[in-house]
């Protein structure tokens, strides 16, 4: 049993996007996915998403997206993405996949799960800007709380698993270049965290990702910069 990451899948089954607009890399992109995640995830391993899954608006335009990564092998961790206009309360969320029998389907939002010998934590983040805006910095401070709600929930597992390694899965870099979110970057150092997942960049120059937010060694998990094949999380050393 294993567990892998994998962001930006940038399924567009039923919204009719297609990526390959985005460069010849993403061209036969869903197909892709498919046979890499098929051929390297088993069904009793786990995968998080952190974000960007589906272009749909709604549930009815995210169906066939969510239906698609729940006949994938394995149990998925989905996080929110800046492109999840889908996305609904918690409530909301776990009602939709109950009632359309998704049952391999799951959601970070304010909360924590131990998997695979790991705490798996996280929310969406925010932009990066060398002087962010007022509305950016509120929309910062509130990540930054959300992030604390599940490395809250972690700590309490942590108690339950004191073995298990706490990882935080991010949507937005919480660095980049010379740029880090100081508010996110805190809360990772406040408990610890020393690895942190993410995805959002697409078509970057991999020698500008930042390594470190604070403490936490960070990992960029764009579908596209990881040949759309699940990356593997070993336990540290």
């Amino acid at each position: 049993m294993a567990l892998f990451v994998l962001a930006d899948l940038h399924l567009s089954h039923a919204a009719g996007k297609p990526m390959d607009v985005f460069g010849a890399r993403w061209e036969n992109h869903t197909e892709k996915i498919l046979n890499n995640w098929q051929n390297t995830v088993a069904p009793e391993d786990t995968v998080v998403i952190p974000g960007d899954l589906s272009w749909g608006m709604d549930f009815g335009s995210s169906y066939e997206d969510l239906r698609f990564v729940h006949a994938l092998n394995g149990k998925k961790i989905i996080g929110k993405g800046n492109h999840d206009y889908w996305w609904q309360t918690m409530r909301k969320l776990t009602a939709f996949t109950a009632e359309n029998g998704l049952d391999t389907v799951n959601f970070l939002h304010n909360n924590a799960y131990y998997e695979q010998g790991f705490i798996i934590c996280g929310t969406r983040g925010w932009t990066l800007a060398e002087n962010p805006s007022a509305a950016d910095t509120q929309i910062i401070l509130r990540e930054a709380g959300r992030l604390r709600l599940s490395l809250e929930s972690g700590a309490a597992l942590k108690k339950l698993y004191p073995e298990a390694e706490i990882l935080v899965f991010l949507h937005y870099p919480p660095a980049y270049g010379g740029l880090v979110c100081g508010p996110i970057a805190d809360v990772l150092d406040e408990y610890g965290v020393r690895r942190c997942y993410y995805g959002h960049l697409h078509n970057i120059k991999t020698e500008s990702l930042a390594s470190r937010a604070g403490n936490a060694r960070l990992y960029c998990v764009s579908a596209d910069l990881i040949g759309f094949k699940p990356m593997r999380i070993d336990r540290a050393d």
